[in-house]
């Protein structure tokens, strides 16, 4: 991907112009440096830009510097990636709608940057049962000695019992905040928060000083799950943000599991719903590893390269659709995760899902626990 930071900057501060067109923009024109020099004319084709949006950029673009932006931008002191750098997280950059500029404090850990550690959100209520603290503490510890790096918000109730539990156990976490990264809320987590900028990662897509606003919140969750493999909702009632990170998971093809409550419980009354709308319920620690596939930790590495698929598969039948075929020519007999599969067919997500599961269906492919996938012997 161009280094194109300084458009990122640019075309964000455009009228109109939010996650979803940035991201069209880019997969059309290649890179928003190129968007920007587009001819009025070619900006039509990007649907949900028509005539009276591509007015407003033509004329907003004339005004803004993109240098002038990045110079600005990098004089802040706070740390932050566009999606131009190559650290920015491989996994959230495949959503509809990455944001276009992420603030972080912390450890940064590469492996976990190119999806080589797999991260795993544990999301509820902000006021659970002893029931619903209990069990996010066990699978919180259990997910973080399997090396998996566990993603909350950093709320009260699950989120806090999540991150606690992960570094307890002496494990990896990250918090997708609301906020600024230098703002912490609720304010009675500063303690949390501080282990977790010493020992794991802090998030936002807001400017450092946002407070804390309403609105923020049901935003930053499709960070929190676009940033994993897969989301676990542990107590839930059916007016809760933890139904929209689940709901935006199954949007961008990740697993959805769900801790089993009692119908006499409100708050366990949205994973009811959950389960009824076909996400994985979790029996245990051990059948939840299990059906995520038992991933060891992994050492940091470097960027993935890609595969040499012919030395393990056949190429692929004649007869598939070519969008078949693409997904098809990068699965080899050896199980591969979801993540990885997209990076190596250079497809969106969603895209992939869909082709994985006609794939199925012809008897090409099988799915293994954990999203993944391997070819058909």
């Amino acid at each position: 991907m161009r280094n194109d930071a300084a458009y990122w900057l640019a075309w964000a501060q455009l009228p109109g112009i939010g996650p979803v067109l940035l991201k069209r923009l880019h997969n059309h024109f290649g890179s928003l440096a190129a968007a920007w020099q587009a001819d009025p004319q070619e900006l039509l084709a990007i649907e949900g830009i028509g005539a009276q949006l591509q007015s407003r950029v033509v004329q907003s673009r004339q005004r803004v510097d993109p240098q002038a932006l990045l110079d600005q931008q990098q004089a802040q002191p706070e740390r932050w990636w566009t999606p131009a750098h190559p650290d920015y997280p491989r996994l959230l950059f495949e959503i509809a709608d990455p944001p276009p500029l992420l603030y972080y404090r912390g450890v940064v850990d590469e492996a976990e940057l190119w999806g080589q550690r797999s991260a795993i959100a544990l999301v509820g209520t902000r006021s659970p049962s002893d029931y619903g603290r209990r069990w996010t503490r066990r699978l919180s510890a259990a997910l973080a000695r399997q090396g998996f790096t566990v993603v909350s918000g950093l709320a009260d109730g699950i989120d806090t019992e999540a991150h606690e539990s992960c570094l307890e156990a002496g494990g990896r976490t990250i918090a997708v905040m609301g906020t600024g990264v230098d703002v912490v809320y609720p304010y009675r987590n500063r303690s949390l928060y501080h282990q977790i900028a010493k020992h794991g990662l802090i998030l936002s897509e807001y400017p450092p000083g946002t407070s804390a606003n309403r609105a923020h919140f049901p935003q930053r969750n499709r960070i929190v799950a676009g940033l994993c493999r897969a989301v676990i909702v542990l107590e839930a009632p059916v007016r809760s943000g933890a139904l929209i990170t689940a709901r935006l998971a199954n949007e961008y093809g990740r697993d959805v599991y769900v801790l089993p409550g009692s119908l006499d419980n409100e708050r366990s009354l949205g994973c009811l719903g959950l389960i009824s709308s076909g996400a994985q319920v979790i029996l245990s620690e051990g059948h939840l590893l299990e059906m995520l596939g038992g991933m060891p930790s992994l050492d940091p590495v470097q960027p993935v390269q890609p595969v040499q698929t012919e030395l393990f598969a056949a190429p692929p039948p004649p007869d598939l659709e070519p969008g078949l075929q693409q997904v098809l020519a990068v699965i080899t007999l050896e199980a591969a995760p979801f993540d990885l599969i997209v990076q190596q067919a250079a497809l969106p997500p969603g895209t992939v899902s869909s082709a994985l599961l006609q794939l199925e269906l012809l008897g090409l492919v099988a799915q293994q626990p954990g999203m993944r996938y391997q070819r058909c012997g």
